[in-house]
């Protein structure tokens, strides 16, 4: 699977996740191959897994960018965006923050409403600024 694709998966199970926090993301990702025939890929495994391990630290962040935005007023699909991102951000240092960021920005545009990815953008941009990042910039 394409890192581009693979990306879009990791997205669309964190946003189901979203909907059922009862089932781990890799849970989630378990019934999906099994049920509707999505590929197995290694990146989508680690984003999940990653995300499920750090999602008190991320959600931390995200809440910490997006001042005046409680957790609860992010859209599920900006949610599950900024998820990925941070994770990537935080704790891949094979991926450059500027590509984190613009797939980011990518996603929301396909998938969010017309004006969230500005959202998206501008609390990335905060994160990146926060000095936690690993990914070069």
């Amino acid at each position: 699977m394409k890192r581009k694709q693979a990306r879009e998966t990791a997205f669309s199970i964190l946003f189901e996740y979203g909907f059922d926090t009862s089932v781990s993301p890799l849970g989630h990702y378990e019934t999906a191959i099994s049920v509707r025939d999505v590929e197995e890929d290694s990146y989508v495994r680690n984003v999940l897994a990653g995300v499920e391990a750090h999602l008190a630290d991320i959600d931390a962040a995200i809440d910490a960018a997006s001042s005046n935005w409680k957790k609860e007023r992010i859209s599920r699909v900006s949610m599950a965006i900024l998820r990925l991102a941070v994770y990537e951000m935080f704790y891949r240092e094979d991926i450059p923050l500027r590509v984190s960021l613009n797939e980011a920005v990518e996603l929301s545009k396909s998938f969010d409403e017309d004006k969230a990815y500005g959202f998206v953008n501008g609390v990335l941009n905060a994160i990146m600024a926060d000095g936690r990042c690993v990914g070069q910039a």
